[in-house]
């Protein structure tokens, strides 16, 4: 009864689960923390069929007026349920944390097999650094890149699994917080620090390109001169050539002389290394050094030794190829191909030969390089110096050895190989002559290595061997020949 008049059964019910709602509050405070889902509909029902059973001697418009004996068994109502509910989740969660134990084992095993295979695979590019191959590098840097996905996809696995767990776990309460959706500022970091590193790659990738290009300007430098008439070609070139290039021809020629006199000095340094005979050594390999040896002893051994690689060297420079090929082009468009070299010699003069055979390694200079130092390097020199023949094989094999020694024989073949091309840039080419053994000296067209005292040439002198070439330009300019000099006849030396 309320204030005199019958209470419907469904306006009591609505009653007592207002009741049990305005107390739910003090329950979850004494609930020991635990956060966990409970089925309120049920709840609600028991205790309005308890409020149906009983008689209500009494009406109240405040939760706190309701009687202490009904406020218990709803108490008790709830407790019984709550304690259910966790016997249930318990039970549930002693096979399900097995279930996860293992999947975080294997996890695990597969992150580290990750982790050792990005190892691996960042040996394998520290490797192909190592000899330089770009093959190699672009494979090793493509089995990186795939090994470090890998390794964020299973990260990425990790943690849409904790995710899920976290979710699990947290029931109504986190779902309540806002935890049933992952933080835009969780989501965001990690997309950030993607971009970061792609920005981080493509401004490396960036700065990579600016080097080739600047690479491919120095190889390329000069196209436009070749795109302009031939009359101002010719009127360029002539001007070159009346001017500059005696001087020019000449310096060229006093830098080969430099780099024969250091390779020379290096071979000869190998030689006492390897405990070689010097004079027996010199005189197998150029036999006219034998009675400048017998007169004047070991020490101007190094001219001798310079006097094979010179004319080793120098052999074929009359041709536009070296007799590498059949070329004719000198021949064919003269004005042309004399721009030709002079751009080349342009191009070429500032670039490591190194780099030049890296970028163009089927150019001409570099069939140049290789058939010029297997000339002069016999097949048992390089096994005594080295041990081995393998800058023999790789360079048969068309391709150039990265060893110093091969690097100091290529400061030569590049010097004589821009002399060569800086010869046929010019109308008409320079004459090449070498003293013949035995000859008068003649000051005008000749130079001894070996001065007498005040730097003079003794009267009476006789050419022992040539030692390098000279040439004679088309203006009448003369670059003398060096010679080794004897003091009586070549024939008595021979005799003798």
């Amino acid at each position: 009864m309320h204030n005199g008049r019958p209470v419907p059964v469904n306006e009591r019910d609505r009653s007592a689960a207002q009741r049990y709602e305005c107390n739910a509050p003090a329950r979850e405070k004494n609930s020991s923390g635990r956060k966990k889902v409970s089925n309120f509909c049920d709840v609600i029902q028991r205790v309005a069929a308890s409020c149906l059973l009983r008689p209500l001697t009494a009406s109240w418009q405040d939760p706190e007026e309701m009687p202490r004996s009904l406020a218990e068994e709803c108490n008790w109502e709830y407790d019984e349920y709550y304690r259910g509910q966790i016997l249930m989740e318990d039970q549930e969660d002693d096979g399900s944390h097995k279930i996860r134990f293992s999947e975080l084992q294997i996890l695990m095993n597969q992150m580290f097999d990750a982790v050792s295979a990005v190892k691996r695979a960042y040996m394998g590019l520290q490797e192909a650094h190592c000899t330089w191959d770009p093959e190699r590098m672009r494979a090793a840097d493509v089995a990186v890149v795939e090994e470090l996905t890998r390794l964020g996809d299973l990260w990425e696995k990790w943690r849409r699994r904790s995710e899920t767990m976290g979710k699990l776990e947290g029931g109504w309460k986190a779902r309540g917080a806002g935890g049933g959706s992952r933080p835009r500022e969780v989501v965001v970091p990690p997309y950030e620090a993607v971009v970061e590193q792609l920005k981080k790659e493509v401004k490396a990738r960036g700065v990579e390109v600016d080097r080739l290009k600047k690479k491919l300007n120095v190889a390329s430098d000069g196209k436009k001169a070749r795109s302009q008439s031939k009359r101002k070609v010719s009127c360029c070139q002539g001007l070159v050539a009346t001017s500059l290039m005696p001087e020019l021809f000449d310096l060229t020629m006093c830098q080969v002389r430099e780099a024969s006199k250091s390779f020379t000095s290096l071979l000869l340094s190998h030689m006492r290394a390897a405990h070689w005979d010097i004079s027996a050594a010199v005189r197998s390999i150029e036999a006219s050094a034998a009675a400048a040896l017998s007169v004047n002893g070991v020490h101007h051994a190094k001219h001798a030794l310079k006097s094979y690689i010179s004319r080793k060297i120098f052999q074929g420079f009359e041709h536009e190829t070296f007799f590498m090929d059949r070329s004719l082009s000198s021949l064919l468009n003269p004005e042309q191909y004399r721009h030709d070299c002079f751009t080349q010699y342009q191009d070429m003069k500032a670039i490591d030969p190194i780099e030049l055979l890296e970028v163009l390694p089927a150019c001409n200079f570099s069939k140049f390089c290789s058939r010029k130092y297997l000339s002069i390097i016999h097949p048992k020199m390089e096994v005594s110096f080295f041990g081995n023949l393998e800058q023999r094989r790789q360079l048969m094999a068309g391709k150039h050895p990265r060893s110093q020694f091969y690097r100091d024989f290529l400061g030569l073949a590049k010097a004589v190989w821009l002399l060569h091309l800086l010869a046929f840039s010019l109308d008409p080419p320079p004459s090449l002559f070498e003293a013949d053994r035995g000859a008068e000296f003649h000051p005008q067209y000749m130079e001894s290595v070996v001065k007498g005292t005040m730097g003079l040439v003794p009267l009476g002198q006789t050419v022992g061997f040539p030692v390098s070439p000279g040439f004679k330009l088309g203006n009448g300019t003369v670059i003398k020949a060096r010679v080794y000099l004897f003091s009586q006849p070549w024939e008595k030396h021979i005799n003798s």
